[in-house]
């Protein structure tokens, strides 16, 4: 593909993105669905328009890269720990018991154990862009359900996190050296990296703080350096973003790069997003249609039950546990992530990537759907239920 070629395919992208945004935000639904179907459409497996999607699906990993980078930011060890204790129990019981029934599931429709725990996997977390976006600002900074909801889904991201560490280092799963590499080159990244920001990146900051661009551009440059860093040595480039960003968590302008950032890492996800839909293959619909309705319906169902359940035994009042586990009740576009790592690593075939990618699309609908129809968000169709 030449120059030409990709300024083209761009161009196609973000002006049918912002087509189909307009549609995406005039039926209440989450602008990811919006982005996946345009690249089913425009897509090899559609019109066509965007043949050669694999360039593409390169320059956007960058926007997976961000993403990690930014919830590295986000992830300040002291506020962490006040969450833990209090969302855990909630989090790891009903993410098991999602993954295990997933895993059963998937068994009977003759996929590997290998596929179906992975698929099972990818039903244990929730959408944090979903959640967030579809949470009022009043309720997301000052009511104890945003407090409950945020603890939650930073769990989940935690622990989705630590999934795509694990699936990336499967390259050399039965090479027991290279696993010693690991063990030894992470906590050997993390320590430099924590002391590289106290003695070079906080003092350069520091001094050259009234310089936005110099902000913005040692930002990006150590988020790449320590992404191409941990690839060097034996890790891999989301595991290098994410340490880059816990390094600077802790720091005070930490979240001025975050917030500037934002826009870039959109950018990137966008890409990313349409790359997904257009390596969606619909001649697949026949194998996949029943397992994703099967996994559909049981997110959709048993996932807010399990949080409003066990959001009620911690002693959260019957109102607030119904109304978390609703919000909570998809998958997540991490699911999304797994599928494309776990693919690309060759750990699952093609369908199994597909149940997990339709499942995801459909619980997107759905559950947005549900959540603007019966409880308080920014783009509720009822007035009484409209907040911002």
């Amino acid at each position: 593909m030449g120059s030409e070629s990709i300024v083209f395919s761009i161009f196609l992208i973000f002006s049918g993105a912002a087509v189909i945004s307009s549609f995406a935000l005039l039926t209440r639904q989450p602008l990811i669905v919006g982005y996946i179907v345009l690249g089913g459409l425009f897509g090899p497996f559609g019109l066509d328009l965007v043949s050669d999607s694999k360039i593409l699906e390169q320059i956007s990993h960058i926007g997976i890269i961000f993403l990690l980078f930014l919830l590295g930011l986000d992830l300040q060890p002291r506020n962490f720990g006040k969450l833990i204790g209090r969302s855990a129990f909630v989090t790891i019981t009903s993410g098991v018991i999602l993954c295990v029934l997933g895993t059963l599931i998937c068994r009977q429709f003759q996929f590997s154990w290998l596929e179906s725990g992975l698929i099972g996997i990818s039903l244990m977390f929730s959408s944090t862009i979903i959640g967030i976006k579809l949470l009022p600002t009043t309720m997301l900074h000052h009511k104890h359900t945003g407090e409950v909801l945020i603890a939650i889904l930073l769990i989940q991201d935690i622990l989705a996190i630590i999934t795509l560490i694990l699936l990336s280092g499967t390259d050399h799963i039965g090479d027991v050296g290279a696993w010693l590499g690991v063990g030894i080159s992470l906590p050997g990244l993390l320590i430099g990296a924590r002391y590289t920001v106290r003695w070079i990146i906080l003092p350069l900051l520091t001094r050259f703080d009234r310089f936005h661009e110099y902000i913005f551009l040692l930002a990006i440059g150590w988020c790449l350096g320590v992404a191409e860093l941990a690839q060097a040595l034996g890790l891999s480039l989301e595991i290098g973003a994410f340490i880059a960003g816990i390094s600077l968590a802790n720091s005070p302008i930490a979240q001025y790069i975050a917030t500037n950032l934002k826009p870039l890492r959109d950018f990137f996800l966008i890409l990313f997003f349409f790359s997904i839909g257009a390596g969606f293959n619909l001649g697949l619909i026949e194998q996949i249609w029943l397992p994703s309705i099967l996994i559909t319906a049981l997110v959709l169902v048993l996932k807010p039950v399990l949080h409003a359940k066990l959001l009620s035994v911690t002693g959260e009042s019957k109102s607030l546990s119904w109304e978390a586990g609703f919000r909570l009740g998809q998958t997540s576009e991490f699911s999304l992530l797994i599928a494309f790592i776990a693919s690309a690593q060759g750990l699952i075939g093609v369908v199994a990537a597909h149940v997990i990618q339709a499942t995801a699309i459909l619980t997107f609908l759905i559950s947005t759907y549900i959540v603007v129809f019966r409880f308080p968000t920014p783009i509720a169709i009822s007035d009484r239920l409209r907040r911002d």
